[in-house]
């Protein structure tokens, strides 16, 4: 949030708790509100919260998702299902995100240092690769709703679907660009209490719109649209699974269910954090400044379990399979990290298939 006196300045998505609705000439009833409401709290709390934390994503997410593109650019073959193609763009994605947060870690503790440029460039950025790693996990979830719903249809168009994933890869980083015009357009850098904010500043404190929109956009693309496919298409997965007789469908029914509870667990609260500074630009409504406080706090803290996803996304998409296991393994028998082999082979489980359908396409589209 943009700091106004003793206001608190947030990165990235400071959009979330106030757009510096004091950036106008004429100063209104709520910025004398600002001016009187003492936030240094609140600034120490994210000095000390979110550096560390920052930190820990992105080593955490970088070696999971480093991993992934190393596995795919060493075993070329593999990239043979739209599933496939559409894990390796989600690993870029989310290591593009995971580029941002150094930026705004570093912001948090000294504030911004890096020009207007790069503020708005590190804001497209961030949003661009959040839409579309919420997009292509929408993708990954038709994929595989095809391939085990709609068997028939999935063999015979194998080569159609194949190409066709490079095509929707295109559009998804193409929409992900067009939703984020609006971080390069309003993001700026303010020169406050001594120290700079990379912050979203908007042209006027009177219409709210443009503001609203950006959260409606950010709250439909990046979770509501995502939620509701993943829904429909693992509750048919789920339906499909508990007709066949395969003793391994339960392994694949407690995968589907950790990977929708924990995009829900990690993106639903702040979602809500965005749909009540949405409810408030639109009844154009202040809280006093013990709650703002409070929220800011959430806030804060619901948007680093929100980002904790870019972490488990190489975990929940991928490493869960053993086909990733064993490329893991293989890979550094390869780099000599690991050379005693009785010790691969029992890791690996030895040669025979322990995965739900190995090797086909079910189990490429379940990651399993």
């Amino acid at each position: 949030m943009p700091v106004i006196g003793d206001m608190v300045t947030s990165p990235m998505d400071s959009e979330v708790f106030d757009y510096d609705s004091s950036f106008t000439p004429t100063v209104g009833e709520d910025v004398v509100d600002d001016f009187m409401c003492d936030k240094s709290a609140v600034r120490a709390f994210r000095g000390q919260y979110e550096p560390p934390l920052y930190w820990f994503i992105v080593i955490l997410g970088g070696l999971g998702n480093l991993t992934v593109v190393w596995i795919y650019l060493h075993f070329r073959q593999r990239l043979k299902t739209m599933t496939d193609v559409y894990l390796l763009n989600l690993a870029v994605a989310d290591l593009f995100f995971l580029g941002t947060l150094p930026l705004w870690a570093v912001e948090a503790n000294q504030g911004w240092s890096f020009g207007l440029g790069l503020c708005k460039v590190t804001y497209a950025l961030y949003k661009i690769n959040f839409f579309s790693s919420m997009l292509l996990l929408t993708c990954i979830s038709v994929d595989r709703y095809v391939v085990i719903v709609q068997t028939t249809m999935a063999q015979n168009s194998k080569r159609q679907r194949l190409s066709c994933s490079k095509l929707v890869c295109a559009c998804v980083w193409l929409l992900a660009v067009v939703l984020a015009l609006p971080e390069f357009m309003f993001a700026n850098v303010k020169e406050l209490e001594g120290r700079g904010s990379c912050t979203m500043v908007y042209w006027s404190n009177q219409d709210n719109r443009t503001k609203i929109l950006v959260l409606a956009l950010q709250i439909c693309m990046g979770f509501c649209l995502p939620l509701l496919v993943m829904v429909f298409c693992y509750a048919g997965i789920i339906r499909t699974l508990l007709k066949t007789r395969n003793f391994k469908k339960h392994k694949a029914l407690r995968v589907i269910m950790v990977v929708v509870a924990v995009f829900v667990l990690s993106q639903l609260p702040y979602n809500s954090v965005l749909v009540v500074e949405a409810t408030k630009a639109v009844n154009s409504t202040e809280m006093d400044c013990d709650a703002e406080k409070r929220f800011d706090v959430a806030g804060q803290v619901l948007k680093s379990l929100a980002y904790m996803h870019a972490c488990l996304n190489p975990f929940l998409y991928v490493f869960v399979g053993e086909r990733f296991r064993r490329d893991v393994l293989k890979l550094i028998r390869i780099y000599h990290c690991w050379p005693a082999q009785g010790i691969v082979s029992k890791i690996q489980g030895g040669p025979g298939r322990s995965s739900v359908m190995s090797d086909t396409d079910t189990t490429q589209a379940l990651s399993l």
